[in-house]
């Protein structure tokens, strides 16, 4: 028994044509036409699809084969969009979202996501950080030992992370300045991990990415081997498929 159908991206019309690809569940995935745009959607076999890491993968893969078989311009889809049939889509989502819907296709046609994420190990940054500056490794050298007060506890504390922070904003700031002028669009995102200081998106040109990507690296050589970066340069626009970001 089906549970509806499970959405994965919009399109502009005609969208993709003659694409054999599998979904969630192993279902085959099919198109749909509503005036000017074309889904991509399969049924669904669960009534509630759980974010697992299988699920997940498997819904960008959708999205991803489709753009790796020359459809590049598309919205997707938050995970997990089940509708019970196309009626309540046109109701609730092209008649009250069309122009929105099309202003996104048009910023999106010609440009990609790519990604970077940027870790650090901070007991070891620490430790440089006391190594560089004189004055907070006395102070703590001072400390150890004694019996604190908790304002001295608080007080520290507080000089030690302004420094981690000033430390911080300093990679990021090079991260920024190496990489922001190539996009057309930044969406700089929260840390996913306390070791991650660094998680933004941005929204390029398709045939600059191997220049985007030689940058990257210059920045990886930059710091040697004092920071990992993940750097993801093919994946669908989510960050950049906001209907709340139209002016």
């Amino acid at each position: 028994m089906g549970y509806g159908l499970y959405l994965y991206g919009i399109f502009p019309y005609p969208g993709p044509r003659n694409l054999e690809l599998v979904g969630l569940d192993q279902q085959p995935v099919h198109t749909h036409r509503i005036d000017s745009f074309t889904f991509l959607y399969s049924e669904a076999q669960q009534e509630r699809y759980l974010a697992s890491r299988r699920n997940l993968l498997g819904h960008e893969r959708v999205l991803e084969q489709a753009m790796e078989s020359g459809y590049r311009t598309l919205l997707p889809l938050r995970f997990g969009l089940i509708i019970e049939d196309w009626t309540a889509v046109e109701a609730q989502l092209i008649i009250p979202h069309a122009a929105g819907l099309k202003t996104l296709l048009e910023r999106l046609d010609g440009q990609r996501e790519v990604g970077i994420k940027v870790y650090w190990e901070t007991a070891t940054e620490l430790e440089s950080l006391m190594a560089e500056h004189e004055d907070l490794r006395a102070e703590r050298d001072r400390l150890m030992g004694k019996s604190l007060s908790m304002e001295q506890v608080i007080q520290i504390g507080q000089a030690i992370d302004e420094a981690m922070g000033d430390r911080k904003q300093a990679v990021i700031k090079t991260f920024q300045d190496a990489l922001n002028p190539l996009a057309a669009e930044v969406v700089e995102n929260d840390p996913l991990t306390d070791t991650m200081i660094y998680n933004a998106a941005y929204l390029i040109p398709w045939d600059d990415e191997p220049a985007f990507g030689d940058r990257v690296e210059e920045l990886d050589q930059t710091f040697d081997d004092r920071l990992r970066i993940r750097y993801n340069n093919f994946t669908a626009p989510f960050n950049f498929a906001q209907l709340d970001t139209l002016n």
